[in-house]
């Protein structure tokens, strides 16, 4: 679901009053923004990832990374960049760090832990947040089978640079002040990936797992000249499902879709299919319900030319196929990441 119009933020009106009003589309838009003060809007709050596989540890607090699952690397640290609407300059961009180890040296069960910084930013409106996650990974052998369960927690700043708030012909929406708010924050998950043995799948992991990633909701307030200015947060409901089907050994064609739902507003699907080549690279294409497709690539060097860990580098590339997409311009997602076992 494209970061439309959101309950979250105040979109990018200084960028369209620069546009061209005999525009029709960006009459359009501004209209759209334009309600956002005279009704309630309710949509898909949370930073979205067109690559999610490599970021299902930060949508779900349970979830078992692919490099254990696929090469049993259990300490990672990465990194992602994601502009949306590269056609606006004060579009949503979004950004992460994280790291992750999984301790399985206990008999039947393992402790997963992480830590991860996520900023996201969408015209005059952001948000800043800092988590800790740990998940218990109930097991006879982890690299062939676990149910995990996890819980993420930490402090979330919220922010709105009222100074770039305005409607042409109505001044200033909010004061000249600009306005944050920290408040705590916390995540639930499930997750289980299964190694399965004997007949044509034999080989091939399956995992799936549901998350609450924002377990807290909240109402943020800001004051303005009338009064108050509100955003409501509520909670997201995430579900995460794939396959990574053995072709030959080290060869795997993976098929995932990432479900998510917001209360009062349309269900979307993303689907992506994916082909890794033996632990070198991979490519993958998808399509979502909410209108856009994408491809991906990515490379992999490490174990590859001898060595016991793995560095990798994806990209991709999104693009909405609605009436509105050309307008909007395409969606680039970077992703990299360290990956080693100890």
């Amino acid at each position: 679901m494209e970061k439309l119009i959101t309950a979250r933020d105040i979109r990018i009106f200084d960028e369209l009053n620069n546009e061209q009003t005999d525009c029709p589309m960006n009459r359009l838009l501004l209209s759209l923004m334009c309600l956002l003060f005279c009704s309630q809007i309710d949509a898909q709050q949370l930073p979205l990832f067109t690559q999610y596989r490599q970021n299902a540890t930060i949508i779900n607090p349970a979830a078992v990374s692919e490099d254990y699952m696929l090469y049993e690397y259990n300490v990672s640290f990465g990194a992602s960049y994601r502009r949306q609407w590269i056609g606006l300059k004060s579009a949503p961009s979004t950004q992460t760090l994280f790291g992750e180890y999984i301790y399985d040296g206990i008999s039947n069960v393992g402790i997963v832990s992480g830590l991860y910084v996520m900023n996201d930013q969408t015209g005059p409106t952001g948000f800043t947040g800092a988590y800790g996650r740990v998940a218990g990974l109930f097991s006879n052998d982890p690299y062939y089978n676990g149910l995990s369960v996890g819980l993420s927690f930490g402090a979330v700043q919220y922010r709105v640079d009222v100074t770039e708030i305005r409607l042409r012909e109505f001044g200033d929406v909010l004061t000249d002040a600009d306005q944050s708010k920290v408040y705590p924050d916390a995540g639930l998950g499930v997750f289980y990936y299964q190694v399965l043995q004997g007949g044509f799948l034999s080989g091939s992991r399956i995992y799936g797992g549901v998350s609450i990633p924002q377990l807290l909701g909240l109402d943020l307030t800001f004051e303005d000249n009338t009064g108050a200015f509100y955003t409501k947060r509520v909670q997201h409901i995430y579900a995460l499902a794939g396959m990574y089907n053995e072709l030959s050994n080290g060869h795997f064609l993976e098929s995932s879709v990432w479900f998510k739902y917001a209360p009062n507003a349309p269900m979307n699907l993303d689907f992506t299919l994916r082909y890794l080549m033996n632990n070198k690279f991979w490519i993958g294409t998808g399509l979502a319900t909410s209108g856009s497709f994408h491809v991906e690539a990515g490379v992999i060097v490490g174990e590859n030319i001898g060595l016991d860990h793995n560095f990798k580098v994806g990209y991709n590339f999104d693009y909405s196929i609605t009436s509105i997409g050309p307008a909007l311009g395409s969606t680039h997602e970077i992703n990299v990441s360290y990956t080693f076992e100890r």
